[in-house]
Order: C-alpha cells, then sequence, then structure tokens
C-alpha cells in the first residue's frame, strides 16, 4: 500500500510539474547563469583542487540547484494549505509518509532534469569528466533534494504564513551556500573559514562530488559525503513524516 500510495501522490505531482514547462525550466536558470558568466572568470586559476576549474564550479552548482530548490518546497504546503487540499488529504486513508514521499520523489526527479540539463550546458562550455563522475553527481543531487525538501514540508506544515516561512529559509539558505564551498574549493578560505565549514552538512557533498568529477571514487571525500548524504536525508525524511502525521491527527 505505501508503494501504491507514494505513487498516487507522485504521480499527481509530477503531472503539475509537467503542466507548467516554464516553471521546470526556470529553476535552472540562476545556475546556468552562473555558468555561463562567472565560470569563464575562473578559467585557468588555481583553485586549490584537482581537475579543471569546470570541475570545481560544475559540482558546486549542482548542489546549489538542489539546495535552494528543494529549500523553498515548502512553499506549496502552505499553498495548497491555504486552499483545502492538505485538509482534504488527511481525511483520506493514504499513508502519512506517502504523502511527503509521493512530493520528495517529484522534487527530486524535477531537479535531477534540471542537474541534466546544467550539465549540458556546462559540456559544451569546456568541461569534461567521467561518466560514472557525472552519474554519481546526480545521485547526491536526488539525496540532497530528498533531505531539504522534507525538512521543507515540514516546515511548511508548521508555518501559517509565507511571511513566516521565506525569511527563515533564507536564513538558513545563505549560511550553508557561502560556508558549504558550492562557488569555491574552503580550501582558498582562511584557516578559521575552512574549520567553521566542517560544521556545514553540505560541505561533504561538494567535496565527494568534485572527487567524483576527477575520478577519484574511494577518496575519503567520497566516503564522508556518502555518509553524510544518506544520514541527513534518513533523519529528515523521518522527521518530515513525523511532522505529517502529527498534523494529520
Amino acid at each position: 500500500m505505501l508503494l501504491h500510495d507514494t505513487a498516487l501522490v507522485y504521480g499527481r505531482y509530477l503531472r503539475q510539474s509537467l503542466r507548467s514547462r516554464f516553471a521546470l525550466l526556470f529553476g535552472v536558470l540562476t545556475p546556468l547563469l552562473h555558468l555561463l558568466f562567472f565560470g569563464p572568470l575562473l578559467t585557468d586559476l588555481p583553485l586549490g583542487g584537482q581537475g579543471s576549474s569546470w570541475q570545481v564550479l560544475v559540482p558546486g552548482l549542482l548542489l546549489q540547484l538542489g539546495l535552494f530548490g528543494a529549500l523553498f518546497a515548502g512553499f506549496t504546503v502552505i499553498i495548497e494549505k491555504g486552499q483545502g487540499v492538505v485538509e482534504r488529504m488527511r481525511v483520506t486513508p493514504v499513508s502519512r509518509l506517502a504523502l511527503l514521499l509521493g512530493r520528495v520523489l517529484r522534487d527530486a526527479t524535477v531537479f535531477v532534469f534540471q542537474a541534466v540539463l546544467l550539465v549540458l550546458a556546462a559540456l559544451v562550455m569546456g568541461l569534461r569528466a567521467p561518466l560514472p563522475g557525472v552519474l554519481i553527481g546526480f545521485g547526491f543531487v536526488a539525496l540532497l533534494t530528498l533531505s531539504l525538501a522534507s525538512l521543507s514540508y515540514a516546515l511548511g506544515m508548521k508555518a501559517r504564513t509565507p511571511q513566516e516561512f521565506g525569511p527563515t529559509i533564507n536564513m538558513l539558505s545563505m549560511p550553508s551556500m557561502l560556508l558549504s564551498g558550492l562557488m569555491l574549493p574552503m580550501s582558498l578560505a582562511p584557516a578559521w573559514l575552512d574549520v567553521l565549514s566542517h560544521f556545514v552538512p553540505f560541505r561533504y557533498l561538494v567535496d565527494a562530488v568534485r572527487d567524483a568529477y576527477v575520478g577519484r571514487y574511494t577518496s575519503t571525500h567520497m566516503l564522508y559525503g556518502v555518509l553524510v548524504a544518506v544520514g541527513f536525508t534518513i533523519v529528515s525524511v523521518t522527521l518530515g513524516t513525523r511532522v505529517f502525521r502529527t498534523a494529520a491527527a
């Protein structure tokens, strides 16, 4: 029943996304602009990492796509609460876990699709990376989306208005972006800033994807990245499910 219910919820929200093709492509616009206008500035600069500047920048942009997109996913729950959609779902026998999984799996599908478009554009710009590394990068985008979208939906269920939700997300997203080394490796930062960045879980995901893009699949960064991504996803989905169950009680 869980798989059946999840498929129903997933299909419903995926059809909504496919009907809005402009929104589907608009989400990749910001990282694409970074790629086009910021990427060429880094060419031939010593960035303190393995591989070319594109192999440093593109992994960060992929995770930036998941970070900002997934964190703001909870806005849809606030809208649905105002329209009575959540209230109608509460009286159905659908699994509360399925109500969350269907949503976050739709988000993961959308953001991985956008990540594919971003990598294709990067290949035109000059990116060269092994295919297994690129596929690993997509896997990290999916895990990041599952975890952050779960937390975002949980917050959306608790928030009463968008005015409460938006500032909270901005307060979390900006430090996460700056301290995780999305744009440039944190090895370029002063020692105190590099140490501080290790308290941000997204730092480990960025380092892991950058290693994957240069073919280092068994590095320490990869191990830490996988452990953090999987652990963070389990905790986030568990927390999000608990909030959905409580809200539906």
